[in-house]
């Protein structure tokens, strides 16, 4: 992932920070708990394409 596309990219649901996990390939924002999948390098920031995180996804 593009290090200032991932600076500029924003949560669009509370308009946080993102952090990409490269082994899932995706987004995610950690205050909503939602994962945005990267297909083709490309983000995905729709809310109805998010999966939701469970806690001990964010603990590791």
């Amino acid at each position: 992932m593009d290090k200032q596309l991932l600076a500029i990219l924003v949560c669009p649901q509370c308009k946080g920070k993102l952090q990409y996990e490269s082994k899932q390939k995706e987004l995610i924002c950690r205050f909503d708990r939602l994962a945005f999948p990267v297909r083709d390098e490309i983000p995905i920031m729709l809310i109805d394409e998010a999966r939701h995180v469970t806690t001990e996804e964010l603990e590791r």
